[in-house]
This record gives structure tokens, sequence and C-alpha cells, in this order.
């Protein structure tokens, strides 16, 4: 019988499916993998990190996790606070983090329409999308004139507090909630605070939400931050999940927040745009 060549019929494999084809394991950097702990012990803490406390995570000695976050802090990676001495994810990982988000359908269909959303409205608009710690603003169009509040991106919103917190907690998922939720309240808050922030939600705050869910839409005036009033509009992705938020943010004086204004209007149809993209997204 004829033996056919096998280079004739073969498919490439590259090293990565060979690899596992053959059932080993490639050959890395442990070095590399033992500053991955470090990191992953600050993601997971959700907040600034003593060296003790990041020695204990990773299992490394606090001088050999010293050693290794000088070198994470020289590439951007981690970031020291100067006064505390806590440790907290840097520059570098901000931008990865919302290069990972820039690569996202959401992202990429909602952006054009942000910008021309904003030169409608003359107003400033952030948009953000559900992080562990809250709604995050992941892109900031300014647009007006400057507005004396703090908000840049990688800024985490107040679930109850703002506007775009309270739609994120309108239309989020149960379960994506409580995550916010307990990350915000935090392990340190008195168990006295929690619970009223618990019972908050349970209670009054659920009315609040509902009728949130039946407009579509919130608002705010003079709050947080006096002087500065917001509209705010969830974008759903293909499956009705709540994928991100618009954020119209202008001086009280001048933006109108009227339910049937103007500038409800252009955020609604903005809004309900962007998820009609994502929607016909295959």
């Amino acid at each position: 019988m004829r033996k056919v060549a096998s280079s004739a019929t073969a498919t490439p494999i590259d090293d990565e499916e060979r690899s596992k084809s053959d059932g080993k394991r490639q050959r890395g950097i442990q070095s590399v993998e033992v500053g991955a702990r470090l990191l992953q012990a600050i993601a997971a803490a959700r907040r600034p990190v003593g060296l003790t406390d990041l020695g204990v995570a990773a299992d490394l000695p606090p001088a050999q996790a010293f050693t290794y976050l000088v070198s994470l802090s020289r590439i951007g990676l981690v970031r020291r606070d100067p006064v505390s001495g806590d440790y907290e994810p840097g520059p570098l990982a901000l931008r990865l983090g919302l290069l990972r988000l820039e690569q996202t359908a959401a992202y990429r269909a909602a952006m054009p329409h942000v910008l021309a959303l904003a030169q409608t409205v003359g107003y400033s608009v952030a948009v953000c999308m559900p992080g562990p710690q809250g709604p995050t603003i992941v892109r900031y169009e300014h647009a007006g004139f400057p507005l004396h509040v703090n908000l840049h991106i990688g800024t985490v919103m107040s679930l109850q507090m703002t506007t775009t917190g309270r739609v994120f907690c309108a239309f989020a998922s149960a379960e994506q909630r409580q995550i916010m939720l307990a990350s915000q309240l935090g392990s340190d808050i008195p168990d006295q605070a929690r619970q009223a922030g618990q019972a908050a939600l349970d209670a009054t705050f659920e009315k609040h939400l509902a009728e949130i869910r039946q407009r579509g839409m919130e608002r705010s005036m003079n709050t947080p931050s006096p002087g500065i009033s917001s509209l705010c509009a969830p974008v759903f992705d293909r499956d009705g999940q709540l994928c991100l938020a618009l954020t119209i943010i202008g001086a009280s004086g001048s933006i109108d927040v009227e339910w049937d204004g103007p500038v409800a209007t252009a955020l609604e149809r903005t809004a309900k745009t962007i998820s009609g993209e994502l929607a016909a997204v295959l």
C-alpha cells in the first residue's frame, strides 16, 4: 500500500497547541510569575495595601516582596503612596486596563456617539463601565466650560450618592451590585454603618431604583457636588445586560435636567442607538 507523505496533509501546529497536545507545560520565567502574585494580591484587596500584608497574600517574605515591588514600581505597574507607604495599581496598570476595555464591543460602539453627544448638548459626557469597586469612568469627553469637579479616567462613582451609581444599582445584576456595594462599604467600615447602607438599599432606595427602571434614566441636581447637575442613562448589550452608562454633566445654572428636555432627549436617543448597535452584533 502506498504511503501518503505527511507533509502534504499535515496542518501546521503552533508552539502552544503542540505543547498542549504533548501534555507539557510551556517554559516561563518564574520571577515574572512571582511578581504577578503581588499584582494579584493588590487587585484582590481593591485598596492600597501595606508591604507586610502583601507579603502574606503573595506568600513571600517582606524583604523579597519589597525587591519585587521596587521593580514593579519602576515600570509603573504599582505605585507606592509616599505618605502611607502602601501599594496600589500604578499608571501602567491603568493604561493596560483601559486598553483592555477599549477592545470591548461596547466601548468601540459607544465612542463615536459619545463624541457626537458632547458636541450636540455642549456638556461633558462620562462613560462608565462596571468594575469590582463600582462604576468606573473609562472615558471623559470634555465639552463646554470647565467644571469644578474632580472627575477623570479611573474615578469610581459612589453607588448611592451619584447619578451614575444609582443607574448601575437599578440595572446591574443583583450579584454584580452586591459585589460593588460590598467593595464600596468596605470591611473597615463599622458594622453599624455597613448595616445602615444595606438598609438604605433594601428599603427607600429600592423604591427609587424601581422608578429609575421605569424612566430609563436618572438625574441629580447639586449633588454630590454643589453647583453640578447630571443626567445618566444605561446602555445594554445584545443579551440585555448593562454594559456601560452615559452621564452628561454640567453646571446647575445652565444644564437642563428636565425629563423631557433637549439634553435628556439627546441622551436617551444616544443610549438607545448604542444599545441597538450592540444588539445587532453577531
